[in-house]
């Protein structure tokens, strides 16, 4: 009676992913190699959520090639940047400014709540949801 050893672990020379061997079977190795995996922001992890839920095939495609996390951080900086520039330019085009703040502190606070609200589904729809 001859028994066939399986290897532990292999790779698949076409794609480069390695497997496990679990009892019977092999599963991918889907822990990313060298990539760093900072905390990601809350535009990062819409992003995450995004791609999981509603963008599948290229999730897992950024996951397998180990570069879900620089993706998530891109995005992460670039919703940052975008967002601290629009609501500037916003402010100034409606003329929200230091003085308003002294003179109707309320106001001013509702005007900037109401200017980041638009600039936050702005970026949401450039950036989150593209």
């Amino acid at each position: 009676m001859q028994m066939n050893t399986l290897q532990q672990h292999i790779v698949d020379d076409n794609t480069g992913i390695s497997y496990t061997l679990s009892g019977e079977q092999y599963y991918p190795n889907l822990v990313s190699q060298g990539e760093e995996h900072n905390s990601i922001g809350i535009f990062g992890q819409e992003r995450l959520n995004y791609l999981k839920h509603h963008r599948r095939l290229l999730y897992i495609n950024l996951l397998t090639s180990g570069k879900l996390y620089s993706h998530l951080n891109e995005i992460e900086e670039s919703a940052i940047d975008q967002t601290e520039l629009l609501v500037k330019q916003f402010a100034e085009r409606e003329d929200i400014t230091e003085k308003l703040k002294i003179r109707d502190p309320m106001l001013w606070v509702q005007k900037m709540n109401n200017i980041r609200n638009r600039v936050r589904e702005i970026v949401r729809d450039s950036l989150i949801y593209a």
